[in-house]
C-alpha cells in the first residue's frame, strides 16, 4: 500500500484517507462523510474546512456516488498491492424511519425491547442519526417510556431505555419539559437507582448521566423540592460503585443541588460526608476531587456535617493532602473546608491537634509561600493567627515560620 500512488482526489480534506463514503457539500467541496459530520456535529464548526465559507450543520451534503464508484473501482485494481476494498455504504437514516420507530414504542402488539434495541443500535452508529433523532422528539419519548415504567413498576426495556438517553444530553429546551414531567422523571430515576437489575451497573450509571441532565436544566422551584429518597439513593450507589461517568454525574446532582440548605441537610443525613471522603480517599481523578471537595464545602456550612467530616478520621487528612496537588479549584475549596472547621470547632483542642498531625498547618504556610490567589492566603493566614496560640509551641510546626507569616 505504501507504494501505490492514491489519487487526489479519492481522499479526503480532512483525514487524508481514502473516502469510503464521499459526500459533497454546499460549498461543492467533496469529504468522506464521517470526517465532515464529525467536523459540523461533533466539532461545532460552521465553515467548510476547505473554503472557510459558511455550512450550517443542517446544511445538504449531498452523496457523491460517481466518486465512490470511482474508488471502488480503483481500490479492486490495486487489491494486489493491499488496498482494501471499499464497501458500498448503507443508506443514510432518514427522519420518517425515527418516526416510525417511535410510533411502534407504543403499539403494544409489537415487541417493544426490540424496537429500543434498534433505536439504541442507531443511536450508537453516529453523531447524524442523534441529530435527527432529537429532531423529531426521541429524548422526550424515551422519558415518557421511562415514566410509563416507573409508574407500572416495568423493569422490561429500562436498560434499553436509559442507553439510549444516555446518548444525548436531554437539554430541556429541546424535549420542551414542564416541570411536572420533570419531577416525575426525576421521581422515575429515583426509582430506577433503587431497582436491581441483570445489568445493574450500566444501567445504574445511564441512570446518573440522564439524572445530572436532567438536574442541569430543572429550575430552582424543583431543585428546592427534591426528595429525600434522591439523595438515599445517589448515596447508596456511590457506596456500592458504579463507572467513573456515573460517579461525575452523581456528584454533578449533588453539587447542583447544594445552594439549599434543605438539600444539604437531606445530603448529611443520608451519610454523604462520610462517603465523599471515602471516595476521594480512592484518590480518584483530578475532575471528581474538584466536585468532591465543593460538595463538602456546602455540607460543612451545616452543624451536622461538621460533625460528620470531624467524626471521619480520613477527613482532614485527605483534604489537606490535595491542597496544592491538584487545582486552584481544589485549593479554594480545601483550605475553606479547613477554615469551617476551625472556625466552628470552639476551641476544640482535638481538631486543632489533628490538624498539626496530619500536616495541615504546614500546608497552611505553604499556602502563603506558593503562589496562590491573595484571597485564599488571607484566608490562610487568618486561620493560622486564629490559632496561633495553640499552636505555636508544637514540635510538629516552625513557630518562628508562622509567626512571620501572621504578622
Amino acid at each position: 500500500m505504501e507504494d501505490i500512488e492514491v489519487p487526489e482526489y479519492f481522499t479526503c480534506p480532512i483525514s487524508l484517507q481514502i473516502m469510503k463514503d464521499p459526500v459533497t457539500a454546499i460549498t461543492g467541496i467533496t469529504y468522506d462523510r464521517e470526517s465532515i459530520e464529525h467536523w459540523l456535529f461533533k466539532g461545532k464548526n460552521s465553515t467548510c474546512p476547505v473554503t472557510q465559507q459558511p455550512l450550517p450543520p443542517d446544511s445538504d451534503l449531498t452523496p457523491n456516488h460517481t466518486l465512490r464508484r470511482l474508488i471502488q473501482a480503483w481500490c479492486i485494481e490495486n487489491a494486489a498491492f493491499g488496498v482494501d476494498r471499499v464497501p458500498t455504504p448503507k443508506t443514510p437514516l432518514n427522519k420518517f424511519h425515527i418516526i416510525k420507530l417511535i410510533k411502534d414504542l407504543w403499539r403494544p402488539q409489537l415487541d417493544q425491547i426490540q424496537t429500543l434495541r434498534k433505536l439504541e443500535v442507531l443511536a450508537a452508529e453516529n453523531e447524524r442519526n442523534r441529530k435527527y433523532m432529537t429532531e423529531v422528539g426521541l429524548p422526550k419519548a424515551i422519558l415518557e417510556f421511562l415514566v410509563t415504567c416507573f409508574e407500572r413498576k416495568s423493569l422490561a426495556g429500562l436498560e434499553e431505555a436509559l442507553s439510549i438517553l444516555h446518548f444525548f444530553g436531554v437539554p430541556s429546551g429541546e424535549t420542551k419539559l414542564v416541570q411536572v414531567e420533570i419531577e416525575k422523571i426525576i421521581e422515575a430515576l429515583t426509582w430506577v437507582l433503587g431497582q436491581e437489575m441483570e445489568n445493574d451497573f450500566a444501567v445504574k450509571s445511564h441512570a446518573m448521566i440522564v439524572l445530572k441532565s436532567i438536574v442541569s436544566t430543572a429550575s430552582s422551584t424543583i431543585l428546592e423540592r427534591l426528595k429525600p429518597g434522591l439523595f438515599q439513593k445517589i448515596i447508596s450507589v456511590l457506596r456500592v460503585g458504579i463507572n467513573k461517568q456515573g460517579i461525575n454525574a452523581a456528584l454533578h446532582v449533588l453539587l447542583d443541588a447544594c445552594p439549599w440548605g434543605r438539600n444539604r441537610v437531606l445530603m448529611v443525613q443520608s451519610g454523604a460526608v462520610f462517603e465523599l471522603i471515602e471516595l476521594e480517599l480512592s484518590a480518584p481523578e483530578r475532575r471528581i476531587t474538584e466536585l468532591v471537595l465543593g460538595i463538602l464545602y456546602h455540607l460543612c456550612c451545616c452543624a451536622d456535617g461538621r460533625e460528620q467530616f470531624l467524626n471521619h478520621k480520613g477527613g482532614v487528612a485527605v483534604v489537606t493532602k490535595r491542597i496544592l496537588r491538584v487545582s486552584p479549584a481544589s485549593d479554594d475549596r480545601g483550605i475553606l473546608i479547613l477554615s469551617l472547621i476551625t472556625k466552628f470547632s470552639g476551641g476544640n483542642n482535638s481538631v486543632l491537634q489533628e490538624m498539626l498531625k496530619v500536616g495541615a498547618v504546614m500546608k497552611l504556610c505553604k499556602v502563603l509561600l506558593a503562589d496562590s490567589a491573595v484571597y485564599l492566603k488571607n484566608k490562610a493566614r487568618e486561620i493560622l493567627k486564629s490559632h496561633y496560640e495553640e499552636w505555636k509551641d508544637s514540635p510538629c510546626v516552625n513557630s518562628s515560620l508562622i509567626s512571620e507569616f501572621i504578622i
